[in-house]
């Protein structure tokens, strides 16, 4: 308790930043899908291929933008970002123009899913050492919450007023936000980058490491897969879930009920991976991170009732709430902190890449005739293998940070 009373007002303004990441984030944009298709005339080929494009695109993009990060204090960078996410808002309310649309959707995933999300966990690397784990357990609870709320209270209000008026509510959120941003920033710690090297957490073999030294490093290029896997599978997961529910011969309220329950597993899951790094450290944690998802994955390939469906999905969430911690505090322990925003950026470009990919492959191989169920025992497969890559790696290089730990 005495962790949260001291650092309320960051842990705060992460959780609000990760909140408010949700106008741009999958789980909110689909909602619209069937509004946005009768809109712009678009099959579901269209829009699926008109949301990768867009995806793909705010992925590059975020190699460059993340670096932001890096030389802006949060507070400003992040009000920058919640304007340029309202704007996007705005653009998806008033465009009628479908050419315009891949551009809405790539604001929106760069300003809403990317940055904000970016400026939270990368500033709760860089400004907790000790406490890191916990520090991005909590503030990526404001991403969970929007999950479990905003679709329900926007599905809601649909009934109600026309699709594109609750873009406009949703850059109006945005707005708000950035008053309450900057009261809770009001005393900002200060970017690594404006301070003393000294006061850098420094990486493996005490050293601090640059972009470019990163992607020369074979560690970061055996962690691919593993950072793929999750974003890429658990988001084709529930893209696929209405043809997942008519191949097992359920009604999706069946598994939809599940949610809830998902949810809260979700939360429990990114708490104790918070403690776990901070007791443990990354190292020894995250080699059990894909574990789960393999095994919920096999289940739902084989499970014969909703009820079995509902424990695989249980079983993944132990993966997708560890995601929101494990990552983050890697490249931090592994790679330091002075230039956490531009190597951390990397690495959410490729996470944000694999929302594009997951979806378009699962999509792929049901037109070709390759059912669900045997892409599911296939994706279980590769866990597996980016687990295996991912602990070789790791055990490879682990030691290193003992050389970063005396250096410091």
């Amino acid at each position: 308790m005495s962790f949260l009373k001291e650092n309320a007002p960051w842990l705060a303004a992460g959780m609000l930043l990760t909140f408010l990441s949700s106008f741009g984030q999958t789980f909110f944009i689909s909602i619209f899908a069937g509004e946005i298709r009768a809109a712009f005339s678009l099959s579901h080929g269209d829009w699926g291929a008109v949301y990768a494009m867009g995806t793909m695109l705010s992925a590059v993009t975020m190699i460059w933008a993340g670096a932001l990060t890096d030389r802006f204090r949060s507070r400003a960078l992040g009000t920058a970002v919640l304007v340029a996410l309202a704007l996007a808002c705005l653009m998806m309310a008033w465009n009628k123009i479908a050419l315009l649309l891949p551009l809405s959707i790539f604001f929106l995933r760069l300003f809403g899913q990317g940055m904000t999300s970016h400026i939270a966990l990368a500033s709760m690397s860089r400004w907790f050492l000790a406490t890191r784990g916990r520090a991005l357990s909590i503030a990526s609870l404001g991403v969970t919450v929007g999950n479990a709320l905003v679709p329900v209270v926007f599905v809601a209000l649909m009934a109600i007023y026309d699709w594109r008026t609750l873009w406009v509510l949703a850059a109006f959120i945005a707005l708000a936000g950035i008053p309450v941003l900057v009261l809770l920033l009001r005393r900002e710690r200060t970017p690594q980058s404006m301070s003393a090297d000294n006061v850098a957490a420094l990486g493996m073999s005490g050293r601090h490491w640059t972009r470019v030294d990163v992607l020369r490093h074979p560690l970061f290029w055996m962690m691919i897969p593993a950072l793929v896997g999750p974003p890429a599978w658990g988001t084709a997961f529930f893209f696929q879930q209405v043809h997942f529910v008519e191949v097992k011969g359920w009604a999706l309220i069946e598994l939809v009920a599940w949610l809830p329950l998902f949810t809260a597993v979700t939360v429990g899951a990114m708490l104790l991976s918070g403690w776990a790094i901070d007791r443990f450290g990354v190292a020894r944690v995250f080699p059990m991170w894909l574990l789960p998802a393999a095994a919920s994955f096999a289940i739902f390939a084989i499970a014969a009732t909703p009820m079995q469906a509902g424990i695989g999905l249980m079983v993944f969430a132990v993966t997708q709430g560890a995601q929101a911690t494990l990552p983050s505090a890697f490249w931090a322990e592994f790679y330091g902190t002075r230039h956490i925003g531009a190597v951390k950026a990397m690495g959410a470009a490729v996470m944000v890449t694999g929302t594009a990919i997951g979806p378009g492959v699962t999509g792929y191989l049901i037109d070709a005739g390759f059912g669900i169920e045997k892409q599911y025992i296939g994706i279980a497969l590769y866990f597996l293998a980016a687990s295996v890559l991912m602990i070789l790696g790791l055990a490879r290089y682990r030691g290193a940070l003992v050389s970063a730990s005396e250096a410091a």
